[in-house]
């Protein structure tokens, strides 16, 4: 990667632009990060979550193939007090750069209590799921993975096939918009914190970006991709989150940080907790945009979160105002984009039970 790209400056548009790929806008990681988190990885044991394990769900782990042959492998959970015969379900993903034991994994064993059967699942490149080169990401083959996740609950027992639902949170929540609009199988969508990453990656946060700044940013990205063909190893890493917040005021890295590299979310196999994307990843987003036909959704209800102090809420707002009825808006006020991942005292539960439970009975 050229070294004009100013890496200590998140404002850059050049970098920032580039890093939103994975969610944070940063700079680059340093090795002590890990080396702090081997005792969490060594003492996780079989619950490997970021969470509590809850006794009123059964919990497994369950793989599935999307169509472009690539194995996911996600975490099932279904509640341990089951009525007879089939329950409507839930396909659950996000954040993006996030693995299915943080946040999407404690939506899914949320909504399992609540009488769902929930799949939350690794994106393809990421996580225990498969694909190569690692820590690829695609607006095509994610929107897939959504709909390899409908095949699976579809099939499953225990589903009603008529009565399956998608959740979606950060930027999953866009991917989750963008498959469901083609999806007709769906029946009901829900997103939290959403990000638009192919708007974000093309245009920068609050399209600021100029034509001079992406054409400068796709001719980097393009030479990166010769790079990444001549080494022996793997494709160069955009870098994650810094090791410390010495030094940083930036308000949204340091929320980032506070979910991915401390207690409260680390995980060792979540792009953001440690090296993050590959650095070429953000190509295809940029030349591809996600939600083209969100308007599509209809006449199945979308419902989209998002907190009033996030500063991604203008995703939710535009793909709202982009989306046809039904639809419902939902700002949670105080909440940042990052306390709709885990803080169970601010996530909608009710409202999130509530909708699925109208629109999949």
């Amino acid at each position: 990667m050229s070294d004009d790209i100013n890496k200590s400056d998140p404002t850059d548009p050049a970098r920032r632009s580039l890093l939103v790929t994975a969610g944070v806008g940063a700079a680059a990681l340093g090795a002590g990060a890990l080396a702090g988190k081997a005792a969490w990885a060594q003492d996780a044991g079989d619950w490997d979550k970021t969470f509590p394990k809850s006794d009123a769900v059964e919990h497994s782990k369950v793989s599935f193939t999307n169509r472009y042959g690539i194995e996911l492998v996600g975490d099932l959970y279904i509640p341990a007090d089951r009525p007879e015969g089939t329950m409507p379900a839930l396909a659950v993903a996000g954040p993006f750069g996030a693995v299915k034991e943080q946040a999407s994994g404690l939506y899914a064993q949320t909504m399992a209590e609540r009488g769902f059967v929930a799949l939350a699942f690794d994106g393809s490149y990421t996580g225990e799921s498969g694909g190569e080169p690692r820590y690829v990401a695609s607006p095509d083959i994610n929107s897939e993975d959504f709909m390899a996740a409908v095949d699976f609950l579809g099939l499953h027992e225990a589903v009603d096939r008529e009565r399956i639902g998608v959740l979606g949170v950060c930027g999953w929540a866009g991917l989750a918009l963008n498959a469901v609009a083609a999806d007709k199988r769906v029946k009901a969508v829900a997103v939290t914190s959403m990000y638009d990453m192919s708007r974000v990656n093309a245009q920068g946060y609050y399209d600021a970006m100029t034509l001079e700044q992406r054409t400068e940013l796709l001719t980097r990205l393009s030479e990166q991709r010769w790079e990444d063909a001549a080494s022996d190893g793997p494709p160069a890493l955009a870098g994650g989150l810094p090791d410390t917040l010495d030094g940083i005021d930036d308000p949204v890295i340091t929320m980032y940080y506070n979910y991915y590299k401390t207690d409260r979310g680390y995980h060792p196999r979540s792009v953001n907790s440690n090296g993050g994307w590959n650095v070429t990843s953000a190509i295809s987003f940029m030349n591809m945009p996600q939600l083209t036909y969100i308007d599509e959704i209809s006449p199945r209800p979308a419902l989209i979160i998002a907190g009033s102090e996030a500063h991604s809420r203008y995703f939710s707002e535009d793909a709202y105002a982009a989306a046809a009825e039904p639809k419902e808006l939902m700002i949670i006020e105080g909440a940042d984009h990052v306390d709709l991942y885990d803080q169970t005292d601010i996530i909608p539960f009710d409202k999130l039970q509530s909708f699925f439970e109208g629109h999949l009975a």
